[in-house]
């Protein structure tokens, strides 16, 4: 499946919690592309398709993941943690969790953008460096399995259930806002 970097997945900005999902199928494709060709190629020559989808995979962690992680943590997170009640006092140790993960994310990103430059720029990465950026991404895959699963069945559900319309709607201009394209609706 070749999925576009603006295209959408089903959701729109006035439904910001499915389309905040819909980014990690996005996540999960662009991510499984990297590890694909750093599998398959264990550091040799790169062939032109895969590296023009590597690239694009690259483009997307670079600008849009940044994004994503502003919508949840800028928009998000804060409007979660103005609400009272048990069930979210329980979630605050949860959203401190999940921006801990999207500080390693991005640190364990930049090593692979860095590292594919490299392989992209030489024609073929040593075996050494190969194997380092394969385990960063498989570290990187097991990482969002377990992030994207605890913001899908527990934190996107609790903000269904405890924030008001008002919010949400607010959560998805700014998301429209943060990506320059109008807010709408999907019919």
């Amino acid at each position: 499946m070749f999925v576009q970097i603006r295209q959408s997945v089903g959701h729109g900005f006035d439904q910001p919690l499915g389309l905040l999902s819909d980014c990690h199928r996005r996540i999960e494709h662009f991510l499984s592309v990297l590890l694909t060709v750093a599998q398959n190629r264990c550091g040799g020559a790169i062939p032109e398709e895969e590296r023009r989808v590597a690239e694009q995979a690259l483009l997307y962690f670079r600008s849009a993941a940044p994004r994503h992680t502003a919508d949840e943590e800028v928009s998000l997170f804060p409007r979660l943690r103005t609400c009272t009640g048990p069930e979210v006092d329980g979630a605050r140790r949860v959203l401190d969790e999940l921006e801990a993960d999207h500080r390693a994310a991005e640190a364990k990103h930049a090593a692979v953008d860095a590292g594919f430059r490299v392989w992209m720029t030489a024609g073929t990465l040593p075996v050494v460096e190969a194997a380092a950026l394969l385990q960063t991404l498989e570290e990187l895959q097991a990482e969002y399995t377990r992030h994207i699963a605890v913001e899908e069945q527990q934190l996107f559900p609790l903000a269904g259930r405890v924030l008001r319309r008002d919010e949400l709607e607010s959560v998805g201009r700014e998301m429209a806002a943060r990506r320059g394209v109008p807010f709408r609706t999907v019919p």
